[in-house]
């Protein structure tokens, strides 16, 4: 049995894979993964990579937003289909695959909304992709009130991750009240992002930061997140994603949270061989977490009232990736030709 399999398998933590290629996610089941997450830069890569194949989607007529919303629909409704028997085997649990709203409309919550509820009838396992700003906590109340599921993405901030988690909490409250089965909400914490935010910001700042403080910071946040979650019982379900090394599977090995691991990374874990024991436990080293909390930026992200609500939106890796999901996805999928 491999690392990913026993992960899977003989552990609390469960693993989606972070792709949008059909054979990546073949190879990713086998070793146990149970669901698939996308974005905008996933889909158009997987429309490069192919485009024969998803010229069919592209209708005569369309807007440019209609025809990345088609090409979206298709790629997503593909890997719905082929992950479905693990939906159905672990009762609606897992096998869920993620469909991003159009992150141009970041801030526009009726826009975002509307969005949902198209993406939301594609297939029964489609868990739909809001942004971390304000505008996509109250998205993501609406939804999970009137049973969507939901997967929220671009946070990198414990004040994030509970507002994510406080959102979908009032909207399963309203969902009981109407009897409406609420919808499952999962909350993608982007920790290797915030990895390499603060790199930067680093010595963008004329700081010296111990590299092997920079990798602690990530799983520093989710750790955090992921006790307060617990403790105020959230049902929601935290995601950590963007891995950049195989230490950030080996290190939450054990958590109750689902992995978002890349191909790549899963590969370098299986290349590693790792001891397959569970390390979640293991608190993040304090001399590390103490000079890490002498740096502004982190201490944003680390404190569970690091930033404001409106902030979110304004945040500077926030910004850098949703501008990426626009560029570097979104736009390319409305130009595919």
């Amino acid at each position: 049995m491999n690392y990913m399999e026993w992960l899977s398998s003989k552990t609390a933590t469960a693993w989606w894979t972070d792709t949008a290629d059909l054979n990546d996610i073949k190879a990713a089941l086998a070793n146990g993964a149970v669901g698939v997450t996308t974005n905008p830069v996933l889909a158009a890569q997987a429309l490069s990579a192919s485009p024969a194949k998803w010229r069919e989607f592209v209708k005569e007529g369309l807007s440019p937003a209609e025809k990345a919303e088609a090409l979206m629909q298709g790629i997503v409704k593909e890997i719905a289909e082929l992950i479905l028997p693990v939906h159905i085997k672990s009762e609606g649990k897992q096998g869920y695959v993620c469909g991003q709203v159009n992150p141009e409309k970041q801030y526009d919550t009726k826009h975002m909304i509307e969005m949902a509820i198209r993406y939301s009838k594609w297939a029964q396992n489609i868990a739909v992709k809001i942004p971390g700003t304000l505008a996509g906590m109250r998205v993501i109340e609406e939804c999970v009130a009137n049973g969507i599921t939901v997967a929220s993405t671009a946070n990198f901030t414990v004040s994030q991750a509970l507002a994510v988690g406080e959102s979908c909490k009032k909207g399963g409250e309203r969902a009981k009240k109407t009897g409406q089965s609420a919808g499952k909400c999962f909350v993608a914490v982007m920790i290797g992002r915030l990895d390499d935010y603060l790199r930067e910001a680093a010595v963008d700042n004329g700081l010296f930061v111990e590299e092997a403080d920079i990798t602690k910071a990530g799983l520093a946040v989710i750790k955090r997140a992921y006790g307060i979650f617990n403790e105020r019982k959230y049902e929601a379900i935290l995601l950590p994603a963007a891995m950049r090394g195989s230490y950030h599977v080996t290190e939450l090995a054990g958590s109750k949270m689902i992995l978002s691991v890349p191909p790549k990374i899963e590969k370098a874990v299986l290349d590693a061989n790792s001891s397959q024991e569970e390390k979640f436990s293991r608190p993040v080293d304090k001399d590390a977490l103490g000079r890490l909390q002498k740096f502004p930026e982190f201490v944003k992200a680390y404190e569970p009232t690091g930033l404001r609500p409106e902030d979110f939106i304004n945040y500077g890796l926030a910004q850098r990736t949703l501008t990426q999901f626009i560029y570097g996805g979104w736009s390319r999928m409305e130009n595919f030709k």
